[in-house]
């Protein structure tokens, strides 16, 4: 586009974008032929040796689970910091943050908190989520403290806890292998057979597109066909949410910690709580999603002859991701370090529990319905307007839900 352009000295700036599994991998690589190459070295010195790399949490957290996508940015940025201080480059992230921990929000403040001296963080950029830019900078006061969360969290690992979050060779050890762990298992979650077709048929997917709530169309390409990946992640995320399923927040994560269980090696697990931040502040957001997680609404699922296995193989892995994140860390409920956070989720639920009822039951009226070769196309127009419009309330209730 510049030499089209006529540009022989651009005057912006080229941003890679990493997102999935193997895109994070080869980030460092990819970046140092870059470094390596001489024109692109000139150009670098005519923007002041500043890089900017974007990395996408939203597609890695669809592409490798939510355990695998954190841990996997979190190295790509340690590769790149490195990479960038060797060459004498400065380094600035542009981190593509989505509202919800399935798309790598959750709590933003204890993430760059956590983050060690071994990624730079002079510069950090990240998106806000559409729905919570009104209820984090929409006032005065909240703008100020969430401006504040944000300052303060990087401040405080230079000045105040230098060297602190490091992880130690044991620990990291113990981050990776949980991290294999929950990839396999995600992995052989996505490949089920039933894993498109209940997303296509149970839930809310097929009508994000009808909402006109996403920055861009709703799936990639123009197959009719639905494949993984062409799903754009906002309704992936978002679907899952209206199931009040939360999947990408979790689905992983108990079996990984349990099979530390099993080897008898769950005081790996207690010492890296103990000592890491960030695997703290991994398993406190993934604690959010099965807080705001309602198996009691799809719970007829159990009984469908088609999908009723599906839904229990994602309810036992909640299940056993709950007992095990509460046997980690001690606590005896769900979010108990986080009262204020935990009373507005239940406040929130309040409001969308009756919305996804009625939801629910536009959805279950509209499978039987299709079944019927002659069905009544006003009803089914009926049944469709209701589940848009029950998705505009809970998406703009839920703050951060897709």
């Amino acid at each position: 586009m510049c030499r089209i352009s006529g540009w022989k000295e651009p005057t912006v700036d080229f941003i890679p974008l990493f997102e999935t599994i193997p895109d994070l991998k080869k980030a460092g690589d990819i970046m140092k032929d870059l470094f390596n190459n001489p024109v692109y070295q000139n150009h670098l010195k005519g923007r002041k040796n500043k890089q900017t790399v974007m990395l996408g949490f939203s597609d890695g957290t669809k592409d490798g689970g939510y355990f695998m996508a954190n841990w996997s940015i979190y190295k790509a940025k340690e590769a790149l910091s490195e990479l960038a201080t060797e060459y004498g480059i400065s380094m600035a992230f542009f981190d593509g943050r989505g509202g919800p921990p399935a798309r790598g929000g959750g709590n933003t403040h204890e993430f760059y908190a956590s983050m060690g001296d071994t990624i730079q963080n002079d510069d950090i950029q990240l998106t806000i989520q559409g729905q919570t830019i009104s209820s984090n900078f929409g006032t005065l006061d909240s703008s100020q403290f969430n401006l504040e969360q944000l300052l303060s969290s990087g401040i405080s690992n230079k000045i105040l806890n230098p060297g602190k979050n490091n992880l130690s060779p044991e620990d990291r050890a113990t981050m990776q292998e949980m991290a294999d762990y929950s990839y396999q298992v995600y992995q052989d979650f996505k490949q089920h057979d039933m894993f498109i077709p209940y997303l296509e048929r149970m839930s809310t997917l097929p009508y994000y597109a009808k909402t006109n709530v996403g920055s861009r169309p709703s799936k990639r390409g123009n197959s009719s066909s639905l494949k993984f990946e062409d799903l754009r992640a906002i309704p992936f995320v978002g679907s899952w949410s209206q199931l009040k399923q939360n999947v990408p927040g979790f689905y992983g994560v108990g079996t990984a910690i349990n099979r530390f269980v099993k080897d008898g090696k769950l005081a790996d697990v207690k010492q890296l709580y103990k000592n890491s931040r960030f695997f703290r502040t991994l398993l406190f957001n993934s604690m959010m999603s099965l807080t705001k997680s309602f198996f009691q609404l799809t719970a007829y699922m159990k009984e469908d002859k088609e999908f009723g296995a599906f839904w229990e193989l994602i309810f036992n892995e909640y299940n056993l991701t709950k007992e095990l994140l509460l046997k980690v860390s001690d606590f005896k409920s769900l979010m108990e370090n986080e009262p204020a956070g935990k009373a507005s989720i239940k406040a929130r639920e309040e409001i969308v529990q009756p919305l996804l009822t009625i939801q629910q039951f536009a959805l279950m009226e509209l499978q039987e319905l299709k079944s019927f070769s002659n069905s009544d196309p006003k009803k089914i127009q009926i049944l469709e307007a209701m589940i848009t419009r029950s998705l505009f309330g809970n998406i703009n209730a839920s703050r951060n839900s897709a």
